[in-house]
């Protein structure tokens, strides 16, 4: 392998009372290191942000929720990306911070800069680190967690891997806490419904929890990417998990064969972004869901729900009101609206910009 994202969560980065584990941060750091020198790109997704700066500063008064976040977010990344700096400094390495939102990934045009921007840091030996901008994201616009963050910035950046460090190690047959219980160690693209297993409770310090981390995997692994999750805090997990010289306890979900274009991925990815609803005929929609590949034509268009510009994300609908897919607009939805029905015009969304859920 020779690019790898790695996200760390907040609960390998934080001490029991929310302080930073400078130790642990250390050795990931020296293990991160490691690969650099053997002539690895990584990039760093790392959670603490907010952990770190609740146990640096005192509210004088009660917060709510998104205040709270974006104060302690301020404080702690400031500490946060200095320790990574000073870290790597002792490795003759440099690193970089990389601060984005979730709304950064729903125009192409900023998808396509982030993307370059971090590109030209590994061309030039900085290692990225990217966290979400909790100083200016609101409730309605965050991640889901860095868990999401880090399944974008995988198929952004075309990753061999994806490695989701948590303080588990991995996903279990039932509740971790149970000693008849094991770690599923790998999961195929047609294997079966993990949700009767995955525990639901979220981590002490951080926003998701294994279900979040599932569901992103499954995403990221159909999209032609290995994807890990494993335990942060074990001795040298990371040169372990990528040398498979011995057995290391680990979930890994196997990449499908099938590539997927740089656009789709994004595409994918953008669901949450969509602006509009394109509801199709019976015909259309079996057109669609068939396995032959098809474009949306205007003819199959039944009606149009929402206002949209040519180059938005739109959602799908067929006849039954059932979403079938996710794609991006060759055209306004007034300009679309005016065409429903017609014959001989370019398609609403091409193939090469439409996913088929």
């Amino acid at each position: 392998m020779k690019r790898v994202a790695v996200k760390i969560g907040s609960n390998v980065l934080t001490r029991s009372d929310g302080t930073l584990d400078i130790t642990r941060m250390s050795a990931l750091v020296d293990q991160v290191a490691e690969l650099h020198h053997k002539g690895m790109e990584v990039v760093l997704i790392s959670s603490g942000a907010v952990a770190s700066g609740r146990s640096e500063i005192k509210a004088g008064k009660k917060l709510d929720p998104v205040s709270a976040r974006q104060l302690y977010s301020a404080v702690g990344q400031a500490k946060l990306i200095n320790r990574y700096y000073e870290l790597f400094r002792e490795h003759g390495m440099r690193c970089g911070q990389v601060l984005t939102t979730k709304e950064n990934f729903s125009s192409r045009t900023h998808y396509l800069n982030q993307k370059h921007c971090m590109e030209v840091m590994l061309a030039n030996k900085v290692i990225p680190i990217v966290n979400e901008n909790d100083t200016i994201s609101v409730t309605e616009l965050m991640f889901t967690d860095n868990d999401e963050l880090s399944g974008l910035i995988a198929t952004m950046l075309g990753m061999d891997a994806l490695i989701i460090l948590s303080n588990i190690d991995g996903i279990f047959n039932g509740n971790p806490s149970d000693p008849a219980c094991e770690v599923i160690r790998q999961i195929g693209t047609e294997d079966q419904d993990l949700s009767n297993y995955v525990q639901t409770s979220r981590s002490s310090f951080g926003r998701g929890g294994m279900l979040t981390k599932c569901r992103i995997a499954r995403k990221v692994a159909d999209e032609g990417i290995t994807v890990i999750i494993a335990n942060g805090k074990k001795d040298n997990i990371l040169p372990r998990l990528l040398s498979r010289k011995e057995e290391v306890v680990c979930t890994r979900f196997m990449p499908s064969p099938k590539p997927v274009s740089s656009v789709k991925k994004w595409i994918a990815h953008s669901e949450g972004f969509a602006k509009g609803e394109i509801h199709v005929n019976a015909g259309a929609g079996e057109a669609l869901t068939a396995p032959k590949a098809t474009s949306l034509l205007l003819v199959g268009v039944t009606h149009i729900v929402g206002e949209f510009e040519k180059g938005d994300i739109v959602r799908i609908f067929n006849a039954a009101g059932t979403q079938i897919g996710v794609g991006c607009a060759d055209y306004n939805s007034e300009e679309a609206t005016a065409l429903i029905g017609h014959r001989d015009q370019k398609p609403l969304v091409h193939y090469d910009y439409l996913i088929i859920l």
